[in-house]
């Protein structure tokens, strides 16, 4: 039986893998066409949600909401003080996500505390600092939804998340 010489065997995988290349380009051309993302681009538009307008929203009381989709509950709150990441013209509106970052469970805002609590491992995190993780089992702050304030419309609206919502692979499904 004849051996094939590595010289041999480059020459034909390296071929082959060259009209693999050529055979494909036309369908990624074509997909692209189709994509309503940016070429080259890695992640998936998020929608433009309105969350609430803004003058529905009192101070320390949190407003339920799913986003990016109906899987995916979250929580607005007016803090009634400036606060990071905030929105509005206070730049007092924040929202994140209730799904706890260590085991998905979901996560009360306590008025007094003006912190969440997850009930089933007991973290804590900071709505004023950005979700950050304070206590407990969780290793990731609150993945937050990211707001943007129209005021020709006083309506606070979803436009991204910062973080990973718990269980996914990607946000957008």
């Amino acid at each position: 039986m004849p051996q094939l010489s590595r010289r041999n065997f480059l020459k034909l995988t390296g071929s082959g893998a060259a009209v693999g290349t050529l055979s494909l380009s036309p369908l990624s051309h074509a997909q692209q066409s189709t994509s309503q993302t940016a070429p080259g681009s890695t992640t998936l538009p998020y929608p433009r949600d309105v969350v609430a307008k803004l003058g529905e929203l009192t101070v320390n009381d949190p407003l339920y909401f799913n986003y990016p989709d109906d899987r995916s509950p979250c929580v607005a709150i007016r803090k009634g003080r400036e606060v990071k990441g905030g929105v509005g013209p206070d730049r007092d509106v924040v929202a994140y996500s209730t799904q706890c970052t260590h085991m998905g469970c979901p996560v009360n805002y306590d008025k007094e505390a003006e912190t969440f609590k997850c009930p089933c491992h007991y973290s804590i995190f900071d709505p004023d600092n950005a979700g950050q993780m304070v206590i407990g089992q969780a290793t990731e702050n609150l993945p937050r939804i990211i707001l943007e304030y129209d005021e020709a419309e006083d309506a606070i609206l979803a436009v991204s998340v910062d973080g990973l919502i718990y269980g996914r692979q990607a946000n957008i499904i």
